[in-house]
């Protein structure tokens, strides 16, 4: 078994840039499906999650090659809308294929994610919520087969503010057509990154960060370049070991509006933070 051994009482310090954030990234190369040609993503770290949508993107018949922390997504040759099993089931953001096949295609067909179940970690507020634009929808034996003649806007009203549902939803509205409103949407910075992507496509998007997101579909969606925001989880985690340690350090890259919470916290006990840029 593999295990990580780590001699502690040692003080971090130094300099380190935080990576692009995983959470962002799997989102954002789901929606360059959206559009034909090539799309440019920058800031995409090195990850499994990452490795395996760029598989499950090419068994899609895309092309994704990578240059440093650069992808480039083609989706010029996009010509499947069964993703495949085997890599489907490793990992939960795949589901998040589903809403862009369905704009496109008007079919998908996946497995159940992640080996996750309906009850247990549940994919039911994505598929109510396509279910709510026009798709029809059948769940069985762990595959779930979405049709549609057309996906037509809506207001969707989530129980909870799921990231993933939002998002699933918010890739399929931008095709849609009319008007959708998605209520108790989630606000966080992840989501928010999604839809500055689709606007650079070319969406109409308004209200990300909020409760209410208002989508106005579009007949086409255009290639786009973005850069993804920092990873939030990885400089929090990397905050605390330093002030755990008692060390000193210097992180870069980061987006000090997204650990606002956190720095409020720490200053409250006595630790000092500077904030520069």
């Amino acid at each position: 078994m593999e295990k990580f051994v780590i001699q502690g009482g040692v003080p971090l310090k130094g300099k380190l840039k935080v990576r692009g954030a995983k959470n962002s990234a799997l989102p954002l190369m789901c929606a360059s499906i959206l559009a034909e040609g090539k799309s440019h993503l920058l800031n995409v770290p090195h990850l499994m999650d990452i490795v395996t949508m760029q598989q499950v993107l090419e068994g899609l018949g895309v092309r994704v090659s990578r240059k440093d922390r650069t992808l480039e997504i083609d989706s010029t040759n996009l010509s499947g809308y069964q993703a495949p099993y085997e890599l489907i089931k490793k990992m939960r953001a795949s589901i998040l294929v589903l809403g862009p096949l369905l704009a496109r295609y008007g079919k998908a067909e996946i497995c159940l994610p992640g080996g996750c179940c309906i009850g247990r970690r549940p994919v039911n507020l994505h598929l109510e919520g396509l279910r709510k634009l026009g798709a029809r929808i059948k769940v069985k034996r762990g595959y779930i087969e979405a049709y549609t003649n057309g996906l037509k806007g809506n207001s969707v009203h989530f129980d909870l503010p799921s990231v993933g549902a939002t998002e699933n939803l918010m890739l399929s509205a931008c095709l849609s057509e009319g008007e959708t409103v998605i209520r108790n949407a989630s606000l966080t910075p992840e989501v928010v990154d999604l839809a500055r992507f689709l606007r650079e496509m070319g969406a109409e998007i308004q209200g990300e960060g909020t409760s209410v997101i208002r989508i106005s579909g579009v007949q086409r969606l255009r290639p786009a370049r973005h850069s993804i925001i920092p990873d939030r989880i990885t400089a929090g985690t990397l905050i605390m070991a330093i002030i755990a340690s008692g060390g000193e350090a210097t992180l870069e890259g980061i987006r000090p509006d997204h650990l606002g919470i956190i720095f409020t916290k720490l200053r409250e006990i006595g630790t000092e933070i500077e904030v520069n840029g």
